[in-house]
Formats: structure tokens, C-alpha cells, sequence
């Protein structure tokens, strides 16, 4: 008898932990954010208002509004830097997929032995600090950095290149800091992959590329859509590299998120630009969760 109850009660434990999990860590901290999103800025401690007290909890709802998604519907900034980070987002992927594929596909085409060896070599770059990462690029693309005093010396070029500062600094920055996540979902998709499928559409007479596009594609596209998800879902936020590789011009989210936060001080509204970027966010990942299930059932 205490023995089932013991079972039914860790049954029903051990399932609610990560519910527990997601309701602390991310469930909790969001409505606090949207919270202050339906606030008003105020120079004081905390710099917004109403603060919740459970003697006005009537009144406390009443001054909540909606002005800051207004001002973020009205103000053509914060669309511009939405519309922005999606597009970086979206042609780093792109480039992550086209860079990641040939190196993955590699990987998985290797003796078995070797396996380790290049996972490895792979994740090697996060043994060191992604901020250390990100500087040491801004020594390589400077003007008077690495790669110019590399290509003046061969004399490929005379004058310095403007790199730094630029749009396409920030492209070699996502995708150099975001490859391993793109590499490592799709060789665990390529991995699996039978190779006698190849051969035997080989054997049939078809052409590789077409046997490439047939039957390899195909059995990756799990790996290709969760690396794309990866890549493109913290890009869409990114911060750190268009702000050490990006110019003024360079307008993202996060950016503009770190401005209302640090520099205006304005927390309901940068509350309110992190509410976009998370609802932005969602919209993927419940894509992704549709193709799934869709997916699931067809191998029903």
C-alpha cells in the first residue's frame, strides 16, 4: 500500500518539476516584465509606477495601461529596428546554413573514429569567452587590423577596407559565434542518414546532385530546421555583435532594448520593446512545433 502510493506520488512529482521549472524561471520573470511594460516611467526607485501593494490591489490594475505599445506602434524606430533584426537574423541563417552544411555533411562522412575528434573541434571555441571572441574580430577587421595588413601584404589590395563598423562585420561576427549551432543539430541529422540509400540511388543510375537533393536533404531537414531555429532565434535579439562590430547604423532590437534600459532609463517602455521581441520569437518556435507534429504523424 505505501509502496504504490510512493509510486503514484513520484509519478505525479517527477512530471511537475520542469512545469515548476518553467514557471519560475520563465513564466514568473515574464509577467513581472510585462507588468512593467503597462507602467510609467517615473524618476524614482524603481523608476516606474504604480508599484503593487496589497492594501490598493484595485487601484494598482486601474493605473496599468497600454501607452508604451502604442509608442511602439506610433514611433517608426522601433519598427525599423524589428523589421532590421529580423532581416540580419534571417540572412545569417542563411549564411550559417550554407557555411554549416558542407562542414556537418564532412563530419558525418568521416571514419567513426574521427567522430570525437571534430565534434570537439567544433564546440572549441567555447572554452574561451564569447566577449574575448567578439573583441578579437574587431582586431582582425579594423583598418589597420590582421586581415588588411594581410591582404596589403600580398598585394591584393593598397588601401584598407572599411569593414569594421558595417553591416557586413556584423554578419562575419553572427556567423562565426553562432556556426557550432548550426553544425552540430545537422550532423546528428546526417549521421543517422543510411548511406545505402545513396548508393543505391546511385546504382539506379541517378546523377549525385540529384541523388543529393533527393534523398540527403530531405533526411537533414530536422537538423536544418532546429539549427535554423538556433541561429536565428537568439540573432533576432543579438546585442553584443552589432554593438562591437556594427555601426551607428546599424539598428537592432537589442540595441535599442539595451538604450531604453541603461541609457533613457525608460523601464516600462524597454519592457514593452521585450514583450515584441519575445511574441517575434514565439512565432518560430510554434512553426517549428506545427512541422513536428506534422512530421511525427506522417511517420505514423
Amino acid at each position: 500500500m505505501a509502496r504504490s502510493l510512493t509510486k503514484r506520488l513520484m509519478s505525479a512529482v517527477v512530471p511537475a518539476v520542469p512545469f515548476l521549472w518553467l514557471a519560475v524561471l520563465f513564466l514568473l520573470p515574464f509577467l513581472i516584465v510585462l507588468k512593467i511594460s503597462l507602467s510609467d516611467p517615473v524618476v524614482a526607485q524603481p523608476p516606474y509606477t504604480p508599484v503593487f501593494e496589497w492594501s490598493d490591489v484595485w487601484g494598482f490594475f486601474q493605473k496599468l495601461d497600454l501607452e508604451n505599445f502604442e509608442m511602439l506602434v506610433e514611433d517608426g524606430i522601433y519598427l525599423a529596428a524589428t523589421l532590421s533584426s529580423v532581416r540580419i537574423a534571417a540572412i545569417s541563417t542563411a549564411l550559417l546554413l550554407l557555411v554549416g552544411f558542407p562542414i556537418a555533411y564532412a563530419m558525418a562522412r568521416a571514419p567513426a573514429k574521427h567522430h570525437p575528434l571534430l565534434i570537439g573541434l567544433i564546440i572549441l571555441p567555447f572554452w574561451t569567452s564569447f566577449l574575448i571572441r567578439i573583441y578579437a574580430w574587431v582586431a582582425i577587421l579594423k583598418p589597420e587590423g590582421l586581415l588588411n595588413q594581410a591582404l596589403m601584404g600580398i598585394g591584393l589590395i593598397d588601401d584598407p577596407l572599411i569593414i569594421l563598423n558595417t553591416e557586413f562585420a556584423v554578419y562575419i561576427g553572427i556567423v562565426y559565434a553562432y556556426l557550432p549551432f548550426m553544425v552540430l543539430p545537422l550532423y546528428a541529422s546526417l549521421e543517422r542518414m543510411d548511406n545505402t540509400l545513396i548508393e543505391a540511388a546511385l546504382d539506379l543510375g541517378c546523377p549525385p546532385w540529384r541523388a543529393f537533393w533527393a534523398i540527403t536533404v530531405p533526411l537533414a531537414m530536422p537538423g536544418v530546421i532546429a539549427g535554423s531555429l538556433l541561429c536565428f532565434i537568439p540573432a533576432v535579439g543579438e546585442f553584443v555583435i552589432p554593438d562591437l562590430l556594427g555601426g551607428s547604423e546599424t539598428l537592432m532590437i537589442g540595441r535599442q532594448l539595451w538604450s531604453e534600459f541603461f541609457s533613457n532609463r525608460d523601464w516600462p517602455l524597454a519592457s514593452a520593446v521585450a514583450i515584441l521581441l519575445l511574441i517575434i520569437l514565439v512565432v518560430p518556435i510554434v512553426i517549428y512545433r506545427d512541422v513536428e507534429a506534422r512530421r511525427l504523424e506522417t511517420q505514423r
